[in-house]
């Protein structure tokens, strides 16, 4: 057996002795019958980005067969009541065979598949968040020749109860073992558990902030993927999201993953790497061990169009709290090597031969729709290599710094950048004047992008910093407020 199936944390794939991206339906028929498998769930996002499920069970073979290859009806105006009117609101959701894994939290043997949307006429439901991601990715290789690669990093914080014994130090969480980080133990369980349901982990630690606050310990975490391919990456995410919380609920922990929980400390971000690959290699980096023409004009399209952007990675006011000065978040369009203070960070990289090298996206955070978000950042990289060659390369060098622009001796070099929106308001007038851009070739279809200005304008949230400065408590609510976004 291939010794990286034989590896593979993944039951089915270990099982089958195949990778995933084979399996077929009589694979997971042969699966269900081999392991004793009693239930089926079909899981999927909806408009509010979490994990919905769908229970069957396994009353016989012929049944598992009719799920497997019809797929069931679901209500698409619950499911997504800015997209689908409830007087045609019939919607199919159809497995992929590729993302089995057995559910690691039921004591019931059960196989989950996450779902395709499909509407009445056979046809991919237009709206459906996967469904804009693959437009996405096929129109980016059809225009560019190349294709798309990401992979995410997932900040969350863990809230324990406080222990007296070996107490950290404040905002100085990064990398630390224990006994002064407490949840180091639910960090590598879930990575075990994110493993099993086919997440391809690069590696995971305990981040920068940690605090006390009404006597609970609040520890700040990360878990790093590995590059895929685009609607790879999301489905990671989206999963990781959904482990790492019912772990916590079994562990009798509280997790989240929103922007920011109080003022002065490290907020949660969900970063994503960027690679572009050629025939199966990575060009991100030239034959000279330095950015490519081709990443450099990719990187000019996301400074082009990086304040509509937020529209799909920053959904909620307390995103706009963390996208502050001095807290590692970014605040204005630039990009720069080795630079946390920049909005596009390019890491330290090891030699081209290597192909490990990746540009990141720094503002989204978990309150995004994942599927949205790295639609967005494809058609963007798409548009800045669709540009003139000389037109994104000048943009590129003029949006690169190389220092942090927050001190006070870049004061000057600050004032010629754009700012990124402040609030969900702003990211909609933003979104507004580039739809566009995103709505051509018809990767974001109309009815989306009005869906997404409707909810961002629905917060209302317009001058929210200065009354947060106001009244101290209105942040509290806030983050009450949006304490399980995503």
């Amino acid at each position: 057996m291939d010794k990286n199936i034989a590896l593979c944390p993944n039951d089915v794939v270990a099982h089958l002795g195949k990778p995933s991206s084979e399996f077929t339906r009589e694979d997971l028929l042969k699966f269900i019958c081999e392991k004793g498998i009693k239930m089926i769930d079909f899981m999927y996002p909806a408009e509010d980005g979490r994990v919905k499920t769908l229970n069957f069970t396994v009353n016989s073979l012929a049944y598992a067969e009719t799920i497997l290859s019809e797929g069931e009806r679901v209500d698409g105006s619950s499911l997504f009541p800015s997209f689908v009117e409830a007087g045609n609101s019939d919607l199919y959701v159809i497995p992929r065979y590729n993302t089995a894994f057995v559910d690691p939290f039921n004591e019931i043997p059960t196989l989950c598949l996450l779902c395709s949307f499909f509407a009445k006429d056979g046809k991919p439901f237009d709206c459906a968040p996967f469904e804009t991601l693959r437009r996405a990715g096929k129109v980016f290789t059809e225009k560019t020749g190349l294709s798309f690669e990401a992979m995410g990093e997932l900040e969350y914080y863990v809230i324990t109860d406080e222990d007296p014994l070996f107490p950290a130090s404040d905002q100085k969480g990064y990398h630390e073992s224990e006994p002064f980080a407490k949840t180091n133990d639910f960090r590598r369980s879930c990575m075990v558990h994110i493993a099993r349901a086919g997440g391809q982990i690069k590696y995971g630690h305990s981040e920068v902030g940690n605090f006390s606050l009404n006597g609970r310990i609040y520890e700040q975490n990360e878990i790093e993927f590995l590059p895929c391919p685009l609607d790879t990456a999301a489905d990671q995410l989206l999963l990781a999201k959904w482990i790492i919380r019912n772990l916590a609920y079994q562990w009798g922990l509280d997790v989240s993953f929103a922007p920011k929980i109080t003022t002065g400390k490290a907020g949660s971000g969900m970063h994503i790497h960027m690679r572009l690959m050629k025939d199966g290699k990575n060009i991100t980096l030239g034959s000279d061990d330095r950015l490519s023409e081709e990443a450099r004009r990719a990187i000019a399209g996301l400074m082009l169009m990086a304040p509509s952007i937020t529209a799909f990675g920053n959904k909620n006011p307390t995103s706009y709290f963390r996208l502050v000065p001095h807290q590692e978040a970014p605040t204005n369009v630039c990009w720069g090597d080795c630079n946390r203070s920049a909005l596009v960070r390019v890491p330290l990289g090891w030699s081209h031969k290597q192909g490990k090298q990746t540009f990141e996206m720094r503002s989204p955070d978990c309150s995004a729709d994942i599927y949205q978000l790295m639609a967005g950042l494809c058609t963007a990289a798409r548009i800045g290599l669709e540009m003139p060659v000389d037109e994104a390369l000048k943009l590129a060098a003029e949006k690169y710094v190389d220092m942090d622009i927050h001190k006070s001796e870049n004061k000057a070099k600050l004032a010629t950048l754009d700012a990124l929106p402040t609030c969900c308001a702003e990211s909609a007038d933003c979104l507004e004047a580039a739809r566009s851009a995103y709505e051509a070739e018809g990767v974001f279809t109309p009815r989306m992008i009005d869906g997404i200005l409707k909810a961002l304008r629905a917060h209302k949230d317009e001058g929210l910093h200065e009354a947060a400065r106001k009244d101290p408590q209105l942040m509290s609510r806030l983050v009450d407020e949006y304490f399980y976004c995503g």
